[in-house]
């Protein structure tokens, strides 16, 4: 893709740019999200990933699962579903039943770090068991029967487990491996480590996407640069969710109005209304869209906290309004 991005310098030049993906975020990219996004925002995003499926021992995906990856849901959306487990036969059956809803793609998680999915040895905290990470990849591709993705960190404790981590994903057809370039126990905190990165780039095997704190077109400025301007793929999920016309501009696009952004969450919430039973459950839900959006807004504290204790859809729509008019 090519497209016009202006640098930091105020000059404007004609760079390679890559495809953008909009990042799973538990409890936020369901397919209401995605739909808004992709109807007010969805220029330039190439592929939405789901939040995560959680295998069970006793079925394969939850109604609540089912109901977000039915392709009535996601209709002009090329979306990729996101499976957690360390159990190949529970990844295999989930697999097999995406392939029945017509997915040809599935994304394993090795990335999440909270402590209740690490805990189980799962997510990130799978990192730590590399050899028996080595047995399941070694399981799940053998009897695929659809292409595979990884979500990865660079380890569980240190930068320096990436590297063994990677002789092992190198072993492998990953159809894409995506990075995020922190260990588990740094969860979201610090910068990236993107020389680790740049330097598993050019070391793996297989095509590569970038994942963390891309939340500007010096970022990928810099992921273009890092990489000798090979980068094919890059993911964003919070800065995506603070400000939903990033990948738009990242990609030659104008940012948000106020407008725009106010019938955005609009739509958003009168989706969620159609779904939930009363005012609280729709309320939380936007109230938790609102836990990443409030950065975006830095100078307006004392309206977000207002917009954040609202008890009622009506007080909570004069609040948001308010929010996002201000000078």
């Amino acid at each position: 893709m090519e497209a016009l991005m202006g640098c930091n310098d105020g000059l404007t030049s004609k760079i390679h740019m890559p495809a953008f993906y909009l990042a799973p975020l538990e409890g936020i990219t369901g397919y209401i999200y995605r739909n808004a996004v992709r109807d007010f925002f969805g220029d330039g995003i190439s592929k939405y990933y789901t939040p995560f499926i959680v295998v069970h021992e006793k079925r394969a995906m939850s109604s609540k699962e089912i109901n977000d990856i039915l392709p009535e849901h996601n209709e002009g959306i090329t979306l990729i579903p996101q499976v957690l487990t360390d159990d190949p036969e529970g990844f295999l059956r989930i697999e097999k039943k995406l392939c029945e809803f017509g997915y040809r793609e599935v994304n394993l998680n090795l990335g999440c770090p909270s402590k209740t999915v690490a805990s189980k040895g799962r997510g990130a905290g799978f990192l730590g068991r590399k050899a028996a990470l080595d047995d399941f990849l070694y399981s799940i591709f053998e009897r695929r029967v659809m292409d595979i993705s990884v979500k990865t960190r660079i380890g569980e404790v240190d930068t320096g487990e990436f590297f063994e981590l990677l002789d092992i994903f190198n072993k492998y057809p990953i159809k894409e491996l995506i990075i995020h370039p922190r260990v588990r126990y740094e969860y979201y905190k610090g910068s990236p480590h993107r020389d680790v990165f740049y330097e598993g780039f050019e070391k793996s095997v297989n095509p590569v996407c970038y994942n963390g704190d891309v939340n500007s077109a010096g970022d990928v400025a810099e992921l273009l640069k890092g990489t000798g301007n090979r980068l094919e793929a890059v993911m964003t999920g919070r800065g995506m969710i603070r400000n939903p016309s990033l990948i738009r501009t990242l990609t030659g696009g104008q940012p948000y109005s106020k407008d725009e952004l106010l019938e955005f969450l609009k739509r958003i919430l009168s989706d969620y209304r159609g779904v939930f039973s009363g005012e609280k459950p729709v309320l939380q839900k936007m109230k938790e869209l609102w836990s990443y959006m409030q950065y975006e807004f830095p100078d307006r504290e004392k309206q977000i906290s207002a917009l954040l204790k609202c008890r009622s859809i009506s007080e909570y729509r004069i609040m948001e309004g308010a929010v996002i008019a201000s000078p």
